[in-house]
């Protein structure tokens, strides 16, 4: 019956190793096709700047939205930790580049100018709230060694 147990734990381990590295190998191969895609379409937009000899203060800030999702692929890549406040600061970025349009598409301000302002200013308390609540109460690393 020890031997059956033995056999048994052997088993596991294997199927432990072997999921084990197919997960990592999906996580990784997942990361680079990210990544990747980030770089083209980062890379697509810049060649399309330069073919058009200028650069507008969209397409500028499409290029920090491609740097803000580069440096969070880059985080988890390292981490293994989604960096939410990077999300934050593309969704802030991203509502920037429609307040900016609609700023200057519009010859009077109406109250959807007043709402995107609005949501930049909530996305902005919610990052003031992530950081002082992850320097008050630091989480502990996944393995507990914390």
């Amino acid at each position: 019956m020890q031997r059956v147990d033995a056999i048994n734990q052997r088993v596991h381990a294997l199927a432990d190793a072997v999921g084990k590295l197919l997960v990592d190998g999906f996580h990784y191969l997942g990361l680079f096709a990210i990544g990747g895609a980030i770089v083209w379409s980062a890379a697509r937009a810049f060649f399309g700047m330069a073919e058009n000899g200028q650069a507008s203060i969209h397409d500028i800030l499409l290029l920090f939205i491609y740097l803000e999702l580069g440096a969070m692929v880059g985080i988890y890549f390292k981490t293994n930790h989604m960096p939410v406040r990077f999300l934050i600061y593309v969704a802030m970025t991203a509502l920037t580049r429609l307040l900016i349009g609609d700023v200057q598409s519009y010859e009077r301000p109406d109250l959807g100018i007043v709402m995107v302002s609005g949501a930049i200013l909530l996305l902005a308390l919610a990052t003031l709230v992530i950081r002082y609540g992850s320097a008050k109460y630091p989480s502990e690393p996944a393995d507990g060694r914390g």
